[in-house]
């Protein structure tokens, strides 16, 4: 088989089953997934419990005080704290050092495939089309902008729209030949297919695990097609494979597909090693989980770009290679020399995520909206619950799910819970962004994982929409939050669903269980704040961010 036929006939149909696959299987392993810990989480670990021994009844230490609930949101006025602000100056800024970075290794790849296919096409260098051809390679940059920055995604998505129509204009003008349909064809034929592919692991509802299974698709279906294409392309391999079948009363679409099953098993056992490589330099904190979906964005796009320029020779599909190493490299460099990657007191920017479960898609987006700014200071802690099991999925987490090794993500009991908080990775990634600790409980470890984590955070924010009388186990936690913390460290979130005089009761009979030996025992004026979530846009989520950098003051 030729070779130029071979890699523009081949690699799309690679890409495209690869791509379709992975949808279908990420879908189909995330609910997988999610129902082995939904269960798992309802299991016993056989943790003797006792009576509570934190909660005491002292009216005396409250004596002429009342507990009041403030709300805040995005109107409100009210003063924040020096110390909030400038944490939360510090988080956008490494967020936006970060985006930056990504954005001109984006621009190094569209610089190196520029100047590729204008030599492949050997009619010289003219200005008009290096802009467009830059311009259109340049796109990649928008779509990994909307996953590392996505307040900024509009923003960035006008001037790209602004830049490209300007340099159209600019090539109408000096080439009157040429007509505004073709311009518009080569953008799409450029880069339809690579934004069409990436659905099928950017997605949302996939993202988690979208890269780790493309790349095992893509090893799994290569191996099919190879295994197709030797076979097809000997007269005398392709007469033995038929003897074979036929002795075995196969038909001929039967041994079609035998070929097609073993490329795809052999491959795949193959291509297991490089997901455990990738879970591996995961765990060793040599990528992040954002960092594994940005380099699939761009070696997809790399794979895709350079299909065509193969016609002028097959050398020339290895450009999107290079061009992918010329993202690599600029953006590593980027993020070691401009990126912090530690701070002494990284270990103690941790806020709690505490909610009601129910909560399913508002969960994730209130979580994606100060996840994005958070991460850039500290980590994030949260106990694992049916509404994030699936969006926050690790890899190492999942691929110890695949291996049958999923019990390895529970807690077991008090003695490996202290482990586990203490290994608590506080540690920022090669691109400044922090983890997120999620901690799998059973039904009767989560009470006490709960406890532990409240003492070791700095900050907590308890999502309580929707929350009424069916909520006892938030009625826990918050009567753990007001015995172990500070009433300035916590933060509320309420909107129009929450049972708002069912709080405030509740609130005001766990003020009046309040132990002794609770850090709010002594105050005088006891304060609970509320904020009030309506749109979760970016307003909202400024303020609630700047509110909780704000109760994290007296760490931070």
């Amino acid at each position: 088989m030729n070779t130029n036929t071979l890699l523009t006939g081949s690699l799309p149909i690679v890409l495209v089953v690869s791509a379709i696959l992975t949808l279908l299987t990420s879908v189909f392993l995330l609910w997988l997934y999610r129902r082995a810990v939904v269960r798992a989480m309802s299991m016993q670990a056989g943790i003797a419990s006792g009576p509570p021994k934190d909660v005491s009844a002292s009216h005396a230490v409250r004596s002429g005080t009342s507990l009041v609930l403030t709300t805040i949101d995005s109107s409100s006025q009210s003063e924040i704290n020096s110390a909030g602000e400038s944490a939360y100056h510090r988080a956008t800024q490494s967020l936006n050092q970060a985006a930056m970075i990504y954005a001109i290794g984006g621009l190094a790849y569209a610089l190196v495939l520029t100047l590729a296919w204008m030599m492949a096409a050997k009619e010289g260098f003219t200005l008009t089309r290096f802009l467009f051809l830059f311009s259109c390679y340049s796109w990649p940059v928008v779509v990994a902008m909307s996953l590392v920055h996505p307040p900024r995604r509009r923003r960035v998505a006008i001037f790209y729209g602004a830049f490209v129509l300007l340099v159209v204009a600019i090539a109408m003008v000096r080439n009157p030949d040429i007509t505004i349909g073709q311009l518009v064809y080569f953008w799409l034929f450029a880069n339809g297919p690579g934004t069409v592919l990436l659905g099928a692991f950017i997605n949302r509802r996939v993202r988690a695990v979208g890269p780790i299974v493309l790349a095992f698709m893509v090893a799994a279906v290569t191996g099919s097609v190879l295994v197709v294409d030797i076979v097809g392309s000997s007269e005398g391999l392709l007469r033995e494979v038929v003897t074979v079948g036929s002795a075995l009363s196969l038909q001929a679409a039967t041994i079609f597909v035998l070929l097609l099953a073993i490329g795809f098993g052999f491959f795949g056992f193959l291509g297991w090693p490089l997901l455990r490589w990738l879970g591996h330099r995961y765990q060793k904190k040599r990528m992040s989980d954002q960092s594994i979906t940005l380099d699939a964005v761009w070696l997809l796009f790399g794979v895709v770009q350079t299909n065509t320029l193969v016609f002028e020779g097959w050398a020339w599909v290895f450009a999107g290679l290079v061009a992918f190493a010329a993202y690599l490299v600029t953006v590593r460099l980027g993020l070691k020399f401009f990126v912090p990657q530690s701070r002494g007191i990284a270990e103690s920017r941790v806020l709690l995520l505490l909610r009601v479960f129910s909560l399913g898609r508002r969960s994730e987006r209130l979580f994606d909206a100060i996840s994005n700014v958070w991460l850039r200071n500290g980590s994030i802690s949260l106990i694992a619950g049916p509404d994030l099991v699936t969006s926050m999925v690790e890899p190492h987490e999942f691929l110890n799910f695949m291996g049958g090794r999923l019990s390895r993500q529970f807690v077991q009991g008090e003695t490996d819970l202290e482990q586990r908080v203490s290994q608590m990775d506080s540690r920022p990634d090669p691109d400044g962004r922090h983890r997120v600790n999620e901690f799998f409980c059973r039904a009767d470890t989560w009470q006490m994982t709960m406890k532990q984590l409240a003492r070791e955070s700095g900050a907590v924010l308890m999502d309580l929409r929707s929350f009424s009388r069916r909520n006892q186990g938030c009625i826990y936690e918050l009567r753990q939050l007001m015995n172990s913390i500070s009433l300035d460290r916590t933060i509320l979130v309420i909107d129009d669903t929450t049972d708002r005089a069912f709080l405030e009761m509740t609130l005001k009979e766990l003020w009046q269980e309040l132990s002794p030996a609770s850090p709010n025992a002594v105050l005088t004026h006891p304060i609970v704040r509320c904020f009030a979530v309506n749109q979760t846009n970016s307003a909202e989520m400024k303020k609630l961010l700047l509110a909780l950098f704000g109760a994290w003051k007296a760490i931070a």
